[in-house]
């Protein structure tokens, strides 16, 4: 064999090797590109349908029975503060389902004050904005002060006290009575004037009893009283 054939031959061989090298490492990265496993997509879960709460209407003239839970004084109240009162007793709708439990707030604001001067007490007038149920849930209303004397309301056998006169709405604290206890006042209508009427604090504790002059309305923390709805409200069920 001559030198040109050895040299052609080694040459031949050497483009071998390199071929097969070239071959090994091309070859199994272009397979594991092709072996690459395939991305399945998750099954989608559908939620389930929450059906949606059914509401029950509270009629307007309901009286709501309540604790209040801070001290007010016509003496240092202002417009516009803030307050809350516990209902003391389940409300039901019209077809006898519970919608406000024991437990839970209506929140009211103060909306005028008068101070105690000479020969007149002070006063306090307040609404009621919305009730909070133990949830969390808040729904607003449109509210008032009023008695819860038997004479003044009218309860059915399922502990809703409803009003019968639309005075009620008028009812206001006025200072006087034991212990210098806030009654509640009605304004007198038919023409009788803007005077402050009969005295319905006797289911507060404190009396049947003629205001005393420059008696500042004081409202304890723990004093019952009614709140009136002025217009009827939807509510779901209380759970």
């Amino acid at each position: 064999m001559n030198s040109y054939t050895s040299k052609h031959m080694q040459r031949a061989t050497s483009l071998v090797i390199l071929f097969a090298i070239i071959l090994g490492t091309v070859v199994p990265t272009f397979a594991q590109r092709r072996r690459r496993p395939v991305r399945r997509r998750a099954p989608v879960t559908r939620r389930a349908t929450i059906p949606a709460p059914v509401y029950y209407t509270v009629a307007s003239n309901t009286v709501i029975r309540v604790r209040i839970n801070e001290q007010l004084s016509s003496k240092s109240a202002r417009v516009g503060d803030r307050f809350s009162a516990n209902v003391t007793e389940p409300v039901y709708a019209s077809g006898g389902t519970e919608v406000i439990p024991v437990g839970s707030k209506v929140w009211g604001r103060v909306s005028s004050v008068s101070r105690a001067q000479r020969r007149k007490p002070g006063s306090i007038s307040v609404s009621f904005n919305s009730v909070e149920l133990p949830n969390g849930r808040s729904t607003p209303i449109n509210g008032s002060l009023s008695s819860l004397q038997a004479d003044d309301t009218n309860a059915d056998n399922e502990g809703t006290v409803e009003g019968r006169k639309n005075d009620k709405r008028n009812a206001i604290f006025v200072g006087g009575g034991a212990a210098g206890g806030a009654l509640i006042g009605a304004i007198a209508g038919g023409g009788k004037g803007a005077a402050i009427g009969a005295i319905l604090g006797g289911a507060l504790g404190t009396g049947a009893r003629v205001y005393e002059k420059e008696q500042e309305a004081d409202v304890k923390s723990g004093t019952e009283f009614g709140v009136i709805l002025n217009r009827s409200v939807s509510l779901p069920a209380a759970r």
